[in-house]
């Protein structure tokens, strides 16, 4: 019996489902985006002040599991969510895409983000900072086990509600 080594990893690939992941993001499909979540994923965006914290004992801006996860979607897809009805304009750039190890089926990635928000009536927000992925090889394509991200700006109040998945 021969022992089986883990597809490599590319850039290239985890790029793409960066991108991909984005652009689900952007255009709203967020019962989609949830389809790339592994069953016991997490979603958290640290505070500024303590950005290597844990969220089981730092007050996170978000510390979702898996159902805090499909509940939010929920909500914020919900008409009646008067956060986003109607839904912000999203556009996000994603850069400096970086593979940051590899354990077995697990690849952990750095990236740089900038996501522009239009809301009527509101200034544009834009929101700068970094992520943290850690992926799950899933066939050709990975499943997300965590998403973390860490905001650059000093203050979140000019930013306004985080109504909506970062």
């Amino acid at each position: 019996m021969t022992m089986q080594h883990p597809m490599p990893v590319t850039r290239a690939e985890v790029e793409d489902f960066l991108f991909m992941e984005a652009d689900l993001l952007d255009s709203w499909q967020l019962k989609e985006w949830e389809a790339l979540l592994t069953d016991d994923a997490g979603y958290y965006i640290p505070p500024n002040d303590e950005l290597d914290g844990n969220h089981r004992d730092t007050l996170f801006i978000i510390a979702d599991d898996r159902e805090r996860i499909h509940q939010r979607i929920i909500r914020v897809m919900d008409p009646n969510c008067h956060a986003e009805f109607p839904k912000s304009r999203l556009s996000r750039v994603i850069g400096n895409v970086r593979i940051l190890s590899v354990d077995g089926d697990y690849v952990t990635v750095g990236a740089k983000f900038v996501c522009h928000r239009y809301r009527r009536y509101e200034r544009m927000g834009e929101y700068v900072g970094h992520t943290r992925h850690i992926l799950k090889r899933d066939g050709a394509s990975f499943k997300i086990k965590e998403r973390r991200v860490y905001l650059k700006s000093h203050e979140l109040g000019s930013l306004g509600s985080v109504s909506f998945i970062l």
